[in-house]
């Protein structure tokens, strides 16, 4: 057996009844293996049989069964309001409506204007009505259609129609906007496809031609233009130009690019033209992967919304159970009138019906997600963005968080008893180091090389294991290494530059001394620059009312010391090992609340388990680093953090905002129905405006 992976956008699916919907009609098609849907962006992912049944096949059974498939990586579009059935229906029910209450009040015969209404109901009616039964015969629950349902056909029964036809009226018009509302939220993730072009500029076979961007392979050359977005993930080849990568991480400033860099899907280069080589296919590059996890995660529900959906499921019956107690206790137990509470019944069916309390989550969810991606922060689900909320404290990891993770020269300090220039001292030290790949190494090869300085030539070089190493100059054995490896091994007296070796300690950076057995000849400072907003970061995440900012090292304590002094943190641990992270995350868990813990995603995995919100920095391009974290910041930037805190808190003080509202109206509305104060269109009008207020809400958050 052969199996193999389609996926595809389709029409027609605006929520979850969609979605069941759209799975029993596959239920039994031959081939599938496996299927899974997402409602919030009308995507069917299917593992098949291909020995069996084809993608052919499959777009013909999704076509059929009324699930149209989309062409390409286009998403799924809302036809035009005057072509959508539902609008449609809705409006002819409006009209019947219209018509029948002008009958009425016109004195032509009451049966008339009953068949218009009646009419009404059945038309505007029907796609809700038959969700309803669909719902409750293939599900096996009640829920808010089927309230409605019976609201508007007890009305009819009761003699009041007018009011059953309005209620089926008011309501098809808010069930026809969902879908208008769902493509509203599909928004960002249409952003996203929109980033990339469609067509390629290729180098194959001596010729530049232009191919569909889907069909690029790896190792692949293509050419940017100045202007022109890029295609798909690749290293630059040729060129050199600034790349502003703002789509896809976040970052303000364009990106300088040469030779060797790695270049995004998304970015749109700058002045120079490029020859880049494809290391990622279309489907697998940066862009292709944050759509999909901005898909998974708009599934992933928050706490919030798993308790209203399981709250719902009991309410709606509970719901239509009091609805027929009241029907029926006030006139068998009391003496009430039958028709009175039989009216009251139906307008507390209506009341109570939980839309907007249901709706008021997930349409800010998925809103805050989809804004969050759009601007380089891809928060996992739901549930990651309302314990972003709660962050207390933020602990950061030193190396590549708070610094860049690439240590740079500082200073280069010759003893003057030697006579050697700065120069001719950095010449001999990188001559040794140009052999060694230690990161240390690599920054004074680099910095020689920036300073134009020409190598001394070396001999027999030996790498010493965490000391240094040593090779042979002109005959004699010249040495580079810790201070340690001069005084404990060779046990040579640094007093003459112990001074200046405590001073940059002292300003937290990494001292190499470089002589002979007997002596020293001079030190080189090297240091892993801060990062230049991580002050104004950590600045900013006090303002925002973070308890405590921590950082939490592996790095030894007087530059643990140094970093934090120099941007602002509030206590700092040092000298620790990945299992020491975790005891120290677990620690401020319990004396604080929220940890969100702030690393690479890859050496500080344990720790980032172990936070309330695990985040990854600079996690563009990195597979490991967007697998790791519950949330990752697209680009190397601690401001991120602060705006995807920000974002996490305004989410759920709209969340809260749309929960009062919707807890206030159902409430003020269930206390009017049952003592009679409210008819059933008030109800209705009260109802249907309170959910367009909350999607209106809700999507608030489509803003930056």
């Amino acid at each position: 057996m052969k199996t193999t992976h389609f996926d595809v956008y389709v029409a027609n699916m605006d929520c979850e009844h969609d979605a069941a919907a759209l799975e029993r009609g596959l239920h039994d098609f031959q081939g599938i293996l496996d299927l899974k849907i997402y409602p919030k962006s009308a995507k069917v992912s299917l593992t098949y049989n291909s020995e069996t049944t084809s993608p052919e096949a499959l777009r013909e059974k999704l076509d059929a069964i009324g699930f149209p498939p989309q062409v390409g990586r286009s998403t799924p579009q809302q036809p035009k309001l005057w072509e959508n059935p539902k609008v449609i229906t809705s409006v002819v029910a409006g009209v019947l409506l219209a018509v029948g209450f002008i009958l009425e009040r016109s004195g032509v015969a009451e049966g008339l204007s009953l068949i218009f209404y009646v009419a009404a109901i059945l038309i505007g009616g029907y796609y809700f009505g038959r969700e309803a039964l669909e719902e409750l015969i293939y599900e096996r629950q009640v829920g808010i259609e089927l309230l409605m349902s019976v609201a508007a056909i007890a009305a009819t029964l009761l003699g009041a129609a007018e009011e059953g036809a309005m209620l089926v009226f008011l309501y098809s018009i808010s069930e026809a906007l969902e879908g208008y509302t769902e493509e509203k939220t599909r928004s960002a993730v249409r952003a996203l496809m929109d980033l990339t072009p469609k067509m390629a500029l290729v180098r194959r076979e001596n010729r530049e031609v232009e191919i569909p961007v889907e069909e690029l392979a790896v190792g692949d050359i293509f050419i940017v233009k100045p202007g022109q977005s890029v295609p798909t993930d690749g290293m630059v080849l040729v060129g050199y130009s600034n790349v502003n990568q703002s789509p896809v991480t976040g970052e303000s400033v364009p990106v300088e690019k040469h030779p060797d860099d790695i270049v995004f899907a998304g970015s749109i280069n700058g002045e120079g033209a490029l020859e880049v080589r494809a290391t990622k296919t279309f489907a697998d590059n940066t862009i292709a992967r944050i759509i999909h996890m901005v898909e998974e995660a708009q599934e992933k529900k928050g706490k919030n919304q798993r308790f209203i959906e399981r709250f719902g499921v009991r309410y709606s019956p509970a719901v239509l159970l009091v609805g027929v107690l009241l029907a029926v206790l006030p006139p068998i137990l009391f003496g009430g009138v039958w028709e009175t509470w039989l009216t009251r019944a139906v307008v507390f069916i209506v009341a109570a019906a939980p839309c907007a309390l249901v709706i008021s989550i997930p349409i800010t969810l998925v809103a805050s997600l989809g804004t969050g991606a759009r601007n380089g922060v891809l928060i996992k689900g739901g549930l990651y963005l309302e314990e972003l909320a709660k962050i207390n404290v933020v602990a950061l990891d030193k190396t590549g968080t708070l610094t860049s993770g690439k240590p740079e020269v500082t200073e280069v300090i010759p003893l003057a008893k030697y006579r050697q220039s700065p120069q001719e001292m950095l010449a001999i030290v990188a001559g040794i180091e140009n052999r060694s790949q230690h990161p240390l190494a690599l920054a004074i090869t680099r910095y020689a090389e920036n300073q134009a300085v020409t190598l001394t030539p070396i001999t027999d070089f030996q790498s010493l294991t965490g000391a240094g190493a040593s090779a042979q100059i002109n005959g004699e054995t010249v040495y580079v290494g810790s201070p340690d490896l001069f005084t404990k091994q060779f046990g040579v007296n640094l007093a003459e530059i112990e001074q200046d070796i405590t001073r940059l300690q002292s300003a937290g950076k990494t001292v190499i001394l470089t002589g002979t057995k007997q002596e020293v000849w001079g030190a080189i400072a090297i240091r892993d620059t801060i990062r230049p907003n991580a002050q104004k970061a950590i600045h900013d995440l006090h303002a925002l009312g973070i308890k405590r900012v921590v950082m939490l090292t592996g790095d030894n304590e007087r530059t643990a010391q140094a970093i934090a002094g120099e941007v602002g943190i509030d206590e700092f641990y040092a000298d620790l090992k990945p299992e020491d992270k975790v005891t120290r995350v677990r620690d401020l868990t319990q004396k604080y609340g929220g940890v969100a813990m702030v690393g690479d995603g890859v050496n500080d995995a344990p720790a980032l388990a172990e936070a309330t919100v695990g985040v990854a920095m600079g996690a563009a391009g990195t597979d490991v680093a967007l697998e790791t974290a519950d949330v990752a910041l697209m680009a190397d930037d601690l401001e991120r953090l602060v705006y995807a805190l920000r974002l996490a808190r305004r989410n759920q003080s709209v969340v809260n905002q749309n929960l009062g509202l919707s807890i206030v109206v159902i409430s003020i509305l269930v206390i009017g129905a049952v003592f009679g104060w409210f008819t059933l269109p008030i109800a209705v009008l009260a109802h249907e405006i309170s959910e367009f207020i909350v999607v209106g809400s809700g999507l608030r958050m489509l803003r930056s």
